[in-house]
C-alpha cells in the first residue's frame, strides 16, 4: 500500500465514529504506518489515535501515543510539527485529566504533566487559563478545598484563549462546581446562556445538561430536570467513554423514585464494568449501580457473559453488594496514591443515595411510579392464596374484607349454594365473599361430605382463576371422590366435566380430559336439568377448542338449546364460545353476529366479564378500524380491573389502524404500566409497540428511548427475532434523530445476526439501509462499501433487480467519494447486471435499467468520456415515460442537454433544455440547473439578450 493510500485510509478513519471500531482501524494503520517509515504519517496518525483512545473510551493507551508525540516533536522539529502544535498543546488537557483517573500512576506524574504544560503555554504564549482549570481539578479530586477554591478563582480570571476548553465545557465544570459547593441557583443561571447558544463540541450539550441535573432538582425545576435526563442520556447512552456521566443519570433516577428505570440503565451498562474507560467511571458506575439495585427490593438482574462468566440472572442485593465492594475497593486505591480520605468518603455517600422528595415521571413507557407487585405468603412457593388464607390476612389485619355483605344467619349450604351462583353470575365479590364467611364460619366444623366436596370444587375454581391449573386439577379430583362417596352422581359429573376442561389445557393428560368431558356431558344428558345438560356440553366444547379442534368443538355447542336451558349468563357465554370457534374457522361474519349476541346479553344482565370478552371479540373481527376502536371502548369501561391490560392494548393497536397514533401512544403506555405494576410478562413486546407509534407520531426522541428498554427486554427473554426487529426499527429512529452513528452500530449488528442463508435478503435490505445513511452523511466512501456488501447478499440471494439496485448506488458513492477507478469498476459490474435483465418489460426492471444508465452516463462524464456517457442514454427518457417516471425522465433529459453543451452541439441541446425547464416544478432545484445550462447554450447561439434575460427571470449570476 503506498503512502497515498495510506494517508487516504487515514482520512477515512477520522471520518469513523469513535468507539471499537475506529481504534481497531488505527492500530492496524499504525502497524502499516510502522513499516512504510513515514515519519510525517506515523506522528499524524498517533495524533488521531490520541484522540481516538479519548473518546473511544481507551484513554490508557492515549497516553503512550502522547508521549510518542511529544518525544518525536522535542527529539527532531520538523515543519509539519508546526501545523499541528495547536492540538498537541491541546492534548496536554486529556492527559492532566486522563491521569488523574488511574491509581496506579503516581500523583507526581499529573503535576509534572502539569508543570510541562504550563511551561509550554508561557513559551507560546498562550494564557495559563486551561492550566488553572486543571490543577482546580486534581485539587478538587484529593479533596483539598482551599487550594481548589484558590484555582478556580484563578481560572475564572484569567482570560480565556485558543486553547481553553469549548463555551459549552468550561461552564459545564464551573456548574458542577458550583452544584457540589450548594449554589445550585448559581448553576442553573450560569447554564441558560450556555444552553440557549449554539454548542458543536462532541460532549455537549450532554455534559453541561448532566451536570445540570442535581440543580434543577434541587431548585424545584423537576420538568427541566426530567427534560434534561432525556436529552443527555439518549446523547451518552452508546458512548463507553461517558461511563461517569451515565453513573451519574443512574444515580438521579434513584433520587427522583424511578427505581425502575435505574436498574433498566444499570442492566443496559453493566457489562461496560467488564471493559470500563478508566477505574475512576468504574468506581463511579459501580456506587451509582449498587444505590439503585438497593433500592429495587427482592428482583434479579440480567447480566450478560464475559470472560470466565456465563450470562445469568442475577440477585439484585448480592449483585449491590459486589458493585458497593468495587467501588469502596477502588475509592481506597485512590485514597492510597492521594495521601487523603476523599474518595472514599465520596464513595460512601453515593452509596447511601436512595429516593428523597417528590417522585419525577422520568419514563416514557411508564406513567406512574409503579408499586413493586408483591406475591401473598403461602404455605407452598409461588402458590396463589386460597379464601382461608385471604380470611387469616383478614383476621390478621393484612388485608381488607370483601364490601358485599352475606346473610348472617346462612348456614354452610347456603353460603357454598350462595357461591356457585354468584361464579356462573360472574359476580366475583360476592364469590369470594360467601367463601370467606364459609371459612369463617365453618372452615374447622365437621361437615358432611357432600358439603366438603362442594368447598373442594369451589376452591378449585378459585385455583383456576388465578392461574393454578395443577392445584385446580388436584382439587377436583377429591370434590369428584367425594362426591360419590356421598351418592352425589351430578354434582360429581358437573365438577368432572370442569376436571376434564383443565386437563384438556395440558400437554399429558389431553385424552383423559377429552373422556371425562364427554362421559359427564353424557350423565348430565341423562339425568341433569336444562342447565346442567347445556353446561355440560359447553364443557366438551371447551376442551375440544383447548385441543383446537375447532370444527368439533362447534358440533358440540350446536347440541346446546337456544336458550341454554334457561341460563342467560350461561347463554352469553356460549355465544362467546360460539364466537371465537367460527373466527378460527374463518367464518368471520357469523363469528361477528355470535360475539354480538353476547355483547348483547352482557349489556342486559350487566356483566363486565362478558362485554369486555365479546368487546375484544368484536374488534378483531370488523374491517373498519373505527368500529374496532368503538367495541374497545365499551370493553374498557365494562372491564374488571384484571382485564384493562389486553383492553388497553387492543384499543391502542385499533387507534393506530385508525391513524389515531396519538391516542395509541397514551394506551400503549398505560398498557406498559399495568404490566409493570402487576409485574406480567410482555412488557417488552408492547414497548415495541409503543416505540413504535411515537415514532409514527414524529415523537424520535421518545421513540429510541422506548425502543432501547424494548431491546434490552427482549435480549433478556431470549426473544432474538423479535428484538432484531426492534433494533431495525431503532435504527432508524436514530437515523431520523440524526444520531448517524448509533443507527449505523445498530444495522451492523443485525447485519451481523442475520448471518444465516435464510436471511440473505433481509441482510441485504440491512446492508443498503445502512450504505443509504452514510450516503446521505456524504460519508461516500463508506456507503460504497455497504453498498457492495448490500450487492452481494442480493446476488447470493437470487435477486438479481435488487442487486443491480445496490450496485447502482455503489457507482454514485464512489463517483461522489472521487475514487474514480472504483466508480468505473462498478459501472462494469452494473452494465453486466443490466445486460441479464435486459429485455424484460416489467416497470421496476425498466425503471432500474433506465437509472443504472444514467449513473453509468455520469460516471463516464466525470471521467470526461462525454460521447459514451451519451450513448449511454439514448432512448432512456422515453422508457422512464412510459413507466410514468416523469422526474426522473426530465433529469436524463438534462444530463443529455449538459452531455450536449459540453460536446458542443448547443442547438440539439436547446430544445431538449427548453422541454424540461418548462416541465419542471417552479422553484425547483432541476429548474435552476437546467436554466443555468439553457442559458449557457444561448451563450453559445450567440443569443446574450435572450440568455440575460433567463438569467434575470430565475436569479442566476453569469458565473456560477
Amino acid at each position: 500500500m503506498s503512502d497515498e493510500d495510506l494517508w487516504r485510509v487515514l482520512r477515512g478513519i477520522a471520518d469513523m465514529p469513535y468507539g471499537a471500531g475506529q481504534i481497531a482501524a488505527l492500530e492496524q494503520l499504525l502497524r502499516r504506518v510502522d513499516a512504510a517509515d513515514d515519519r510525517h504519517l506515523a506522528f499524524v496518525t498517533r495524533m488521531q489515535a490520541t484522540t481516538g483512545y479519548i473518546y473511544g473510551g481507551e484513554p490508557a493507551k492515549s497516553f503512550v501515543t502522547f508521549s510518542w508525540c511529544l518525544s518525536e516533536f522535542d527529539r527532531d522539529p520538523q515543519p509539519y510539527h508546526q501545523r499541528h502544535l495547536h492540538q498537541l498543546l491541546w492534548h496536554f488537557k486529556y492527559m492532566a485529566s486522563g491521569l488523574l483517573k488511574f491509581p496506579e500512576v503516581p500523583l507526581d506524574r499529573t503535576y509534572a504533566v502539569l508543570d510541562d504544560m504550563e511551561r509550554r503555554y508561557r513559551a507560546g504564549g498562550h494564557s495559563l487559563q486551561a492550566v488553572h482549570k486543571h490543577r482546580f481539578r486534581v485539587a478538587e479530586h484529593v479533596g483539598d478545598v482551599e487550594a481548589a477554591a484558590h484555582w478556580y478563582r484563578l481560572w475564572q480570571t484569567t482570560p480565556r484563549d485558543e486553547l481553553s476548553d469549548c463555551a459549552g465545557c468550561d461552564p459545564t465544570s464551573q456548574v458542577s462546581y458550583l452544584a457540589d459547593t450548594g449554589r445550585d441557583a448559581e448553576a442553573v443561571a450560569l447554564a441558560e446562556p450556555v444552553l440557549a447558544g449554539r454548542l458543536t463540541c462532541t460532549e455537549q450539550p450532554q455534559a453541561i445538561l448532566t451536570a445540570l441535573l442535581l440543580p434543577y432538582l434541587r431548585t424545584g425545576r423537576a420538568e427541566e430536570a426530567r427534560d434534561a435526563h432525556r436529552e443527555a442520556y439518549r446523547r451518552l447512552r452508546g458512548n463507553l467513554a461517558d461511563l461517569w456521566d451515565i453513573a451519574d443519570h443512574v444515580e438521579f433516577c434513584t433520587l427522583t423514585g424511578n427505581e425502575a428505570r435505574a436498574v433498566e440503565l444499570v442492566e443496559r451498562h453493566l457489562d461496560w464494568l467488564d471493559r470500563p474507560p478508566s477505574p475512576a467511571a468504574a468506581m463511579h458506575f459501580a456506587a451509582a449501580a449498587s444505590a439503585a439495585l438497593r433500592q429495587a427490593g427482592p428482583s434479579t438482574v440480567y447480566r450478560r457473559a464475559a470472560e470466565g462468566r456465563p450470562a445469568a440472572e442475577v440477585s439484585a442485593a448480592s449483585l449491590a453488594d459486589e458493585l458497593a465492594e468495587t467501588a469502596a475497593g477502588l475509592a481506597a486505591r485512590f485514597d492510597a496514591r492521594n495521601g487523603t480520605s476523599q474518595q472514599s468518603e465520596w464513595i460512601a455517600r453515593r452509596l447511601a443515595v436512595q429516593a428523597s422528595g417528590e417522585h419525577v415521571p422520568l419514563s416514557a413507557s411508564v406513567r406512574r411510579r409503579p408499586a413493586r407487585p408483591t406475591r401473598p405468603v403461602t404455605d407452598e412457593p409461588g402458590t396463589p392464596a386460597s379464601s382461608t388464607e385471604r380470611a387469616e390476612r383478614v383476621r390478621s389485619g393484612k388485608g381488607e374484607r370483601p364490601a358485599v355483605a352475606v346473610p348472617a344467619d346462612a348456614g354452610p349450604d347456603d353460603l357454598l349454594d350462595l357461591a356457585e351462583q354468584s361464579w356462573g353470575r360472574h359476580d366475583r365479590a360476592t364469590f369470594r365473599a360467601a367463601l370467606v364467611a364459609f371459612d369463617d364460619r365453618f372452615g374447622s366444623a365437621e361437615l358432611p361430605a357432600r358439603t366438603s366436596a362442594h368447598r373442594l370444587a369451589l376452591r378449585a375454581s378459585e385455583r383456576g382463576d388465578e392461574d393454578d391449573i395443577d392445584g385446580a386439577i388436584k382439587l377436583n379430583r377429591a370434590a369428584v371422590e367425594l362426591y360419590r362417596e356421598a351418592g352425589e352422581e351430578v354434582a360429581a359429573q358437573t365438577v368432572a366435566g370442569r376436571l376434564g376442561v383443565l386437563l384438556t389445557r395440558s400437554d399429558e393428560e389431553t385424552e383423559e380430559g377429552l373422556l371425562l368431558a364427554r362421559e359427564a356431558a353424557e350423565v348430565l344428558d341423562r339425568l341433569g336439568d336444562a342447565g346442567q345438560r347445556a353446561a355440560g356440553h359447553d364443557r366438551v366444547a371447551l376442551a375440544l377448542l383447548h385441543r383446537e379442534r375447532w370444527a368439533d368443538a362447534l358440533a358440540a355447542l350446536d347440541r346446546v338449546p337456544a336458550d341454554a336451558g334457561g341460563d342467560r349468563h350461561l347463554a352469553a357465554r356460549i355465544a362467546l364460545h360460539r364466537g371465537h370457534l367460527l373466527e378460527q374457522l374463518d367464518r368471520v361474519d357469523e363469528a361477528r353476529a355470535a360475539v354480538d349476541e353476547a355483547r348483547r346479553i352482557g349489556r342486559d344482565l350487566g356483566v363486565g366479564e362478558v362485554v369486555t370478552g365479546a368487546g375484544l371479540a368484536y374488534a378483531r373481527l370488523v374491517d373498519d378500524p373505527a368500529d374496532a376502536v368503538a367495541a374497545c371502548d365499551e370493553a374498557l369501561e365494562a372491564a374488571p380491573a384484571d382485564a384493562e391490560l389486553p383492553v388497553r392494548v387492543a384499543r391502542a393497536r385499533a387507534l393506530l389502524a385508525a391513524g389515531r397514533a396519538p391516542d395509541a401512544v397514551d394506551d400503549f403506555v398505560e398498557a406498559v404500566t399495568l404490566c409493570v405494576e402487576r409485574g406480567a410478562e410482555g412488557d417488552a413486546f408492547l414497548r415495541w409497540e409503543l416505540a413504535n407509534a411515537y415514532r409514527m407520531v414524529g415523537r424520535l426522541a421518545e421513540a429510541a428511548e422506548v425502543a432501547e428498554e424494548a431491546v434490552l427486554g427482549l435480549d433478556r427473554l431470549g426473544a432474538q427475532a423479535e428484538a432484531d426487529r426492534c433494533r431495525h426499527l431503532l435504527a432508524g429512529v436514530y437515523a431520523g434523530l440524526g444520531e448517524i452513528d448509533p443507527a449505523l452500530a445498530l444495522l451492523e449488528q443485525l447485519a451481523s445476526n442475520l448471518d444465516g442463508p435464510d436471511n440473505l435478503p433481509h441482510r441485504a435490505q440491512v446492508l443498503e439501509e445502512a450504505g443509504g445513511i452514510l450516503y446521505d452523511a456524504d460519508r461516500d466512501a463508506a456507503a460504497g462499501e455497504r453498498f457492495a456488501a448490500a450487492a452481494e447478499a442480493y446476488r447470493l440471494g437470487d435477486l438479481p433487480l435488487d442487486e443491480l439496485r445496490a450496485r447502482r448506488r455503489e457507482t454514485y458513492a464512489w463517483l461522489w467519494a472521487d475514487d474514480r477507478d472504483a466508480a468505473l469498476r462498478a459501472v462494469e459490474v452494473v452494465d453486466g447486471l443490466a445486460a441479464k435483465l435486459a429485455g424484460q418489460a416489467d416497470p421496476p426492471v425498466l425503471y432500474e435499467l433506465a437509472l443504472a444508465a444514467e449513473a453509468g452516463a455520469r460516471v463516464l462524464t466525470g471521467a470526461d468520456r462525454l460521447d459514451e456517457a451519451l450513448g449511454r442514454l439514448t432512448g432512456v427518457p422515453d422508457r422512464l415515460r412510459s413507466i410514468e417516471a416523469f422526474g426522473e425522465a426530465a433529469q436524463v433529459e438534462a444530463l443529455i442537454g449538459e452531455l450536449l453543451l459540453r460536446l458542443d452541439r448547443p442547438a440539439e441541446a436547446e430544445p431538449l433544455l427548453r422541454r424540461v425547464l418548462g416541465g419542471s416544478p417552479a422553484a425547483s432545484r432541476q429548474v435552476r440547473q437546467t436554466a443555468w445550462l439553457l442559458a449557457r447554450v444561448l451563450d453559445l447561439l450567440d443569443r446574450p439578450t435572450e440568455a440575460a434575460a433567463l438569467r434575470a427571470e430565475h436569479d442566476l449570476d453569469e458565473d456560477d
